[in-house]
């Protein structure tokens, strides 16, 4: 298909998307809200220049580190029925100290899901540079690039984001341009870890819920009963003081996060659509 006509597939897909938020969402005052506050996307690309936008205009400098973690701070995310302490010190080494790890992945797309996922990546995430998810390992073939990117404020010094910047290498494609916090929604009964994805005049933010098991591994649930829960939020913003956002419900992401019987860190990440699965991927984590 010639570019022109893709990208105008593109274009009409995600303007519709935006409208569906616009007309099915809700209308939030962003003061009433603090904890969906995310930056939102440009339109156009988002890619990995990003990050070098958001701190020019949101006065943040970008200070990246040999041992920086998209979770410096793991304890923050102590609260009921979460116990950091509990969990095996090899994972929270990596939260804390992700860029000392290097990344192999692979990717299953199911038969039933495979085209609605591939008619996404290919004809709207490329043409944003953003969530290009990899429908085939084939995709991933040439390997998986990471940069941890800690954002502060200038004047205070303070912890704003931390960027996590996941690329494929061959094809050299934007996987995720995400943005990680600790917060916790208004019904959640703990902190949760916040991660949002700036996209063309709006963003999506997933809250995940921590969880711990007896041996000392970890799981991150993003699913809820109801707005202000933990899951998934795709947010368009109005105007300076509103954004309408929707919360998708039947959107529910699993990260389990532990040590095989060699020791060897390993995360399996499930991406699931109303009770049907739309990705699966399997991470091996490395010290690099």
């Amino acid at each position: 298909m010639p570019d022109f006509i893709a990208n105008a597939v593109g274009s009409t897909v995600a303007a519709g998307i935006r409208t569906w938020v616009r007309v099915t969402g809700r209308r939030v005052a962003k003061r009433d809200a603090p904890w969906l506050q995310c930056p939102m996307g440009p339109p156009g690309v988002i890619g990995d220049g990003f990050y070098r936008q958001l701190a020019e205009t949101a006065n943040l400098e970008i200070r990246p580190t040999p041992d920086a973690g998209i979770h410096p701070d793991f304890a923050s995310l102590a609260g009921h029925g979460f116990d950091p302490d509990r969990v095996d010190p090899a994972i929270r080494e990596f939260y804390e100290h992700t860029t000392r790890y290097r990344f192999e992945a692979w990717s299953e797309a199911p038969v039933h899901t495979r085209f609605f996922l591939w008619f996404l990546t290919r004809y709207v995430s490329r043409q944003m540079n953003q969530l290009n998810f990899p429908v085939s390992s084939l995709e991933l073939a040439g390997g998986m690039s990471s940069e941890v990117l800690p954002m502060y404020d200038r004047d205070t010094g303070r912890l704003v984001f931390t960027g996590w910047l996941r690329r494929t290498v061959n094809p050299p494609r934007v996987i995720y341009t995400g943005l990680y916090m600790t917060e916790q929604p208004p019904e959640a009964p703990a902190p949760c870890v916040k991660v949002c994805f700036p996209v063309p005049y709006g963003s999506a933010v997933v809250f995940l819920r921590p969880q711990v098991k007896a041996d000392g591994s970890f799981l991150l649930m993003g699913s809820g009963s109801k707005f202000g829960d933990s899951g998934f939020y795709r947010l368009v913003e109005v105007d300076d003081d509103h954004w309408r956002v929707r919360y998708i419900r039947t959107l529910h992401e699993r990260f389990y996060v532990y040590l095989d019987p060699q020791g060897t860190l390993r995360t399996d990440h499930v991406v699931k659509l109303m009770g049907l699965t739309v990705l699966r991927l399997h991470y091996k984590l490395a010290p690099a």
